[in-house]
C-alpha cells in the first residue's frame, strides 16, 4: 500500500508531460507529496492535488497539506468527508494572476454553465461550520476509522495496511476473497440487506471492477451523527454476524436499526 516514488520519479522524468496529478479514491495514508512534486517541477510541470475524499482531513489538520507540499492546484469535493452540500472547490496559493485566469475561464464558461446559488450559499454555511467544529470533526474521524479498522480485524476480516496502522484518513478497506473473484460484490449485497451501506471496490491484484475481492468502507457520515469508537465495535460485530457467522441479514438488521435510532441528529454544526 505504498507508492514507488522512485519509480514515478523516473516516469515523470521520461515522460515530460505538463501536469502531474496526484489523487486516489482508495485513500488511506497521505501522497508523498513533496518529494514528486520537486521532479514534477523540474521538467516544468505544474501539480495538481485531487482532494476529493479527503478534503475535509486536510481543512482539519490531520491529513496532508498539499499547498505547502508542492501543489500548485488542489481540488475538492465538498460533500465527501468536507460535510457540505454537492459540489466542489479549487485552491491554488499561487500568486500569478496569468495562472488564475486560466482557471477560472477553464471552469467557466470552459467547462460550467452555471454555479448554481443554492450551492454557493450551502457552502458558505458548511464553510462557517467547519471553521468553527472542523477540527474536532477530522480528528474524531481519523479515530473511528482506526477503530473500526482494529475491530474488524479483531472480529477476524482481512483489513488492509494493518502493518501501519490500517489507516490515517476515513476509510478502511476489508478483503473478503481470491482477487477478482467477486467476493466484494457479494459482502456488500449480504451488508446491504441488513441495512450497512458500503462500497465494493477493488484492491490490490484486483482487475476487473465489477467483481472485485473487497470493500471501501467510510466512517465520516458515523462520526457525523455523533457515533464513537465504542459504535465502531458495534458496527464490527454486525459485520462478522453477517459476512462470519451467516446470520440472517434481516436479523442483524434489528440491531443496525437499535444502534442508528440513538443517533438521529447531525453534530459538528450550528444547532440554530
Amino acid at each position: 500500500m505504498e507508492p514507488d516514488i522512485e519509480a514515478g520519479a523516473a516516469m515523470s522524468r521520461e515522460t515530460e508531460r505538463a501536469l502531474a496529478l496526484f489523487g486516489a479514491s482508495v485513500f488511506l495514508f497521505p501522497t508523498p507529496l513533496e518529494e514528486l512534486a520537486d521532479v514534477a517541477h523540474e521538467i516544468g510541470a505544474r501539480v495538481m492535488y485531487d482532494g476529493a475524499h479527503v478534503l475535509g482531513l486536510i481543512a482539519g489538520g490531520v491529513f496532508q497539506d498539499p499547498l505547502r507540499e508542492g501543489a500548485d492546484v488542489m481540488t475538492g469535493s465538498s460533500h465527501k468527508t468536507f460535510p457540505g452540500p454537492q459540489g466542489g472547490f479549487l485552491l491554488s496559493n499561487d500568486d500569478d494572476e496569468k495562472f488564475h485566469r486560466r482557471l477560472n475561464n477553464a471552469v467557466f464558461p470552459g467547462t460550467n454553465s452555471s454555479y448554481h446559488l443554492h450551492h454557493v450559499a450551502g457552502k458558505v454555511v458548511a464553510l462557517s461550520e467547519f471553521e468553527a467544529f472542523g477540527e474536532q470533526y477530522a480528528r474524531d474521524t481519523v479515530r473511528n476509522a482506526k477503530a473500526l479498522a482494529a475491530a474488524l480485524a479483531t472480529e477476524g476480516f482481512d483489513v488492509l495496511a494493518e502493518d501501519r496502522g490500517f489507516t490515517a484518513s476515513h476509510q478502511v478497506l476489508t478483503r473478503h476473497g481470491e482477487t477478482d473473484s467477486g467476493a466484494g460484490r457479494k459482502a456488500a449485497a449480504m451488508l446491504e440487506e441488513a441495512g450497512i451501506i458500503t462500497n465494493m471496490n477493488m484492491l490490490p491484484g484486483d482487475t476487473k471492477a465489477m467483481t472485485p475481492s473487497g470493500l471501501r468502507l467510510g466512517v465520516q457520515e458515523l462520526t457525523r451523527h455523533g457515533m464513537g469508537t465504542t459504535e465502531m465495535e458495534e458496527v464490527a460485530t454486525c459485520f462478522r454476524r453477517v459476512l462470519i457467522d451467516q446470520e440472517d441479514p434481516s436479523t442483524v438488521k434489528t440491531r443496525v436499526n437499535q444502534i442508528r435510532s440513538d443517533f438521529t441528529e447531525v453534530r459538528y454544526c450550528f444547532q440554530e
